[in-house]
């Protein structure tokens, strides 16, 4: 399906992990060892909430259905920026066109979002999926995809005032029309959301067995751990990274997320809470 990073913490350019990590989104865009697809070339997506903004704020988004691989604005873009708070997605194309409407995170009001993973049958129950999207958030929907006919389920049960629960609800109703459908397993995916404060992410299946997410351990722990990589000295205190596969081999460094699970991260850390697992 797709790769996807988040970052929050301090202020730090894209590009140290877009870019320069061992295994960065750039590299798994090219060899996504742990995806279902291993080349993900089917555009991308960079969104971030500037670092000197005062919040709330709204997110810029840039995106393209060029290879990130070969994108020579990214680069530049990447490097920079400087972001408390950024989302990057590589795609891989499971059926809606390759367009730049349909290149993640998708963005409305202070929201980010993106996933990885999918609607089954999608467009078996996509009629009934879309008239449950509040009308006043349809005419927001500018691409074709799943996920962000998915994102606007989520502002209609509520994302800005209980984020974990309005993702729930929209994962449901996926599932309950799926399930008049004939479609026994519908709903499958790790998501990102944000609002520039908090990072909530989540791994869910219908059938539970999720695509791979992983998030760091907190970077004073890292550092004890390894007092000799250098490569920590990039990130402050409460830099924390969620990452669909790890950015380097060191271990440790990276925790997997479990299933039917939401991390949440803020400046205060990370916790996990279950998430529809029952």
């Amino acid at each position: 399906m797709c790769r996807w990073l988040a970052y929050t913490g301090e202020p730090l350019q894209p590009s140290t992990l877009v870019l320069d990590a061992q295994h960065s989104v750039v590299a798994m865009s090219l060899n996504s060892p742990l995806g279902a697809e291993t080349v993900n070339g089917d555009g991308f997506g960079l969104g971030w909430y500037p670092a000197d903004a005062a919040l709330p704020q709204h997110p810029a988004v840039f995106r393209s259905i060029e290879p990130a691989w070969h994108d020579q604005n990214l680069r530049e873009i990447s490097r920079a920026v400087r972001s408390p708070l950024f989302f990057a997605h590589v795609r891989a194309a499971a059926g809606p066109p390759i367009q730049q409407t349909n290149c993640h995170p998708f963005r409305f009001d202070r929201w980010l979002f993106m996933h990885n993973g999918g609607i089954a049958q999608f467009g078996l129950i996509r009629r009934d999926l879309m008239l449950a999207v509040d009308p006043s958030l349809y005419p927001h929907i500018q691409g074709t995809t799943d996920s962000e006919v998915l994102f606007h389920l989520g502002l209609t049960y509520g994302l800005a005032d209980d984020p974990i629960a309005a993702v729930g609800a929209a994962i449901r109703r996926v599932e309950e029309v799926g399930h008049a459908a004939g479609v026994q397993f519908p709903m499958q995916g790790t998501f990102a959301v944000s609002d520039g404060e908090t990072l909530w992410a989540f791994r869910y299946s219908s059938q539970g067995r999720s695509r791979t997410l992983f998030h760091s351990a907190d970077v004073p722990t890292l550092r004890a751990m390894y007092p000799d990589a250098s490569r920590l000295d990039a990130f402050g205190d409460h830099a924390q990274v969620v990452v669909s596969e790890p950015l380097n081999d060191l271990p440790g460094v990276f925790l997997e997320v479990p299933e039917s699970t939401v991390a949440v991260l803020d400046p205060d850390g990370f916790r996990h809470a279950a998430f529809l697992d029952s």
